[in-house]
C-alpha cells in the first residue's frame, strides 16, 4: 500500500508526539491499519467527498498493533482481527459504537455475523474481510506437490519458501497438518505441532509479513504461506498464470478483520464516516476487486466485477483464531523457541 505509509521511524515519532499531548487537527483522521489493504482511490474519494486528510498508518501482525496502540491510542480507526478484539475491549481501548451512524451495516451478511465469538452483537466492531492464510507456489520451478502443508516439507526446495512471521498463523498451519484445532491448547497436540514447525524450519528461508510478496514476485521464493492478495497485488498479469493459490485441504486459519473506533480518537464522527462509507456497496466492491478477496457485504455483489481468489465455501475447513487468554503462553513459548532456532 503505497498511500501515505508512515516507516517505522516517523510511526515511532507520531507515537511521541501524540503522547506529548498535542492536539490532532480535526481534519485529519488517523487510520492505523495492515499494508495492501484499502486501494487508494478508495481512500483519495474519502479525502475529496468529505475535504479531509487521512493519514494512513500500517502494521505487519496484530501483536504489532496493539501494543502500539497501548502506547498511542490517539489513532481514530483501527483494523483489528477477532482475536486480538477481547484484548482490546478488557483493556477499554475501543469506542462502543453508535450503529445509527453506520447505516451501512445493514448491509453485512447475516451468516458471517452469527459466528463473530469475539464482540458478540458487534458493540464495538464492524466486520471489514474475511479471509485466510493461504500457500502460493510458482509452478515455473515447483512441480510436484499435494495442497496441502507437506509441500514446506519437500527438501529439494530448502531456501526457496517463507512462512508468515505471525505466531498464530504458523502454529496454527502446524495444528491443522495433524486435523488438530488451530485453538488447541492441549499440550499433546503443540508438542506434534512443534515438532512439524521443527522440521519446517530446515526448509524456510525466513518468517515474514512484510517483503514476502514482493520477493515472491522477483522469484527469489517459489513457495509462501501468504494472505493472496499481497501476492498477487505484486505479480504481473504474465507471472501470475504461473502462480497457483490454494487454501490447504486441510484446512487452516480463517480471519475476519474488523473496523473500530479507539476511545480516545479525536476524530469520532469523521471515524464513523469512513466505516459507513467503506461498506457503501460500490465502494466495498471496489475493495473487493481490488483485494481479490470474496464479499461479505451482500449489496456489494451487485457491483463485483472479477472473481475472487478463493470462494468462502472454500473456507468450511478453516477455522477462526479465537483469544485464548493465559493460555497464549503456551504458543508464546513455542513461537520463541523457533524464532530463536532461526536465529541460530
Amino acid at each position: 500500500m503505497n498511500k501515505k505509509i508512515i516507516t517505522t521511524v516517523l510511526l515511532f515519532i507520531l507515537i511521541f508526539t501524540l503522547g506529548c499531548g498535542a492536539k490532532k487537527e480535526s481534519k485529519v483522521l488517523y487510520i492505523y491499519n495492515w499494508d495492501y489493504y484499502i486501494p487508494e482511490e478508495i481512500l483519495t474519494e474519502f479525502e475529496k467527498n468529505f475535504n479531509v486528510k487521512i493519514e494512513y498508518i500500517t502494521f505487519s501482525s496484530n501483536e504489532e498493533m496493539y501494543e502500539n496502540i497501548l502506547k498511542n491510542s490517539n489513532f481514530d480507526i483501527v483494523f483489528p482481527s477477532g482475536d486480538i478484539i477481547p484484548m482490546m475491549i478488557k483493556k477499554d481501548l475501543l469506542e462502543k459504537l453508535d450503529r445509527t451512524k453506520i447505516p451501512n451495516f445493514r448491509h453485512i451478511n447475516s451468516d458471517i455475523l452469527k459466528k463473530i465469538n469475539f464482540d458478540t452483537g458487534n458493540k464495538y466492531t464492524v466486520p471489514y474481510m474475511i479471509g485466510a492464510a493461504g500457500i502460493a507456489v510458482n509452478t515455473k520451478y515447483v512441480k510436484n506437490y499435494k495442497k496441502d502443508y507437506s509441500i514446506f516439507e519437500l527438501s529439494e526446495y530448502q531456501g526457496k519458501s517463507t512462512m508468515l512471521d505471525d505466531m498464530r498463523e504458523v502454529i496454527g498451519a502446524a495444528l491443522s497438518s495433524f486435523g488438530y484445532s488451530v485453538n488447541s491448547i492441549n499440550e499433546v497436540e503443540l508438542e506434534e505441532a512443534t515438532k512439524k514447525l521443527e522440521k519446517w524450519d530446515n526448509n524456510i528461508a525466513k518468517y515474514d509479513s512484510t517483503t514476502f510478496g514482493i520477493e515472491f514476485s522477483e522469484e527469489k521464493y517459489w513457495i509462501a504461506q501468504c494472505y493472496a492478495e499481497n501476492i498477487f497485488l505484486e505479480l504481473s498479469n504474465d507471472m501470475s498464470e504461473d502462480v497457483d493459490f490454494f487454501i490447504p485441504k486441510n484446512g487452516g486459519t480463517m480471519y475476519l478483520d474488523n473496523m473500530a473506533i479507539l476511545k480516545l480518537s479525536n476524530n469520532k464522527e469523521l471515524a464513523y464516516k469512513f466505516i459507513n462509507f467503506i461498506h457503501e456497496p460500490q465502494n466495498y466492491a471496489k475493495i473487493c476487486d481490488y483485494l481479490l478477496v470474496p464479499s461479505i457485504n451482500d449489496r456489494a455483489n451487485d457491483f463485483l466485477k472479477e472473481e475472487p481468489l478463493y470462494t468462502i465455501d472454500e473456507l468450511n475447513n478453516c477455522e477462526f483464531i479465537n483469544y485464548l487468554g493465559d493460555d497464549l503462553k503456551k504458543y508464546e513459548k513455542i513461537w520463541d523457541s523457533i524464532s530463536k532456532q532461526e536465529q541460530d
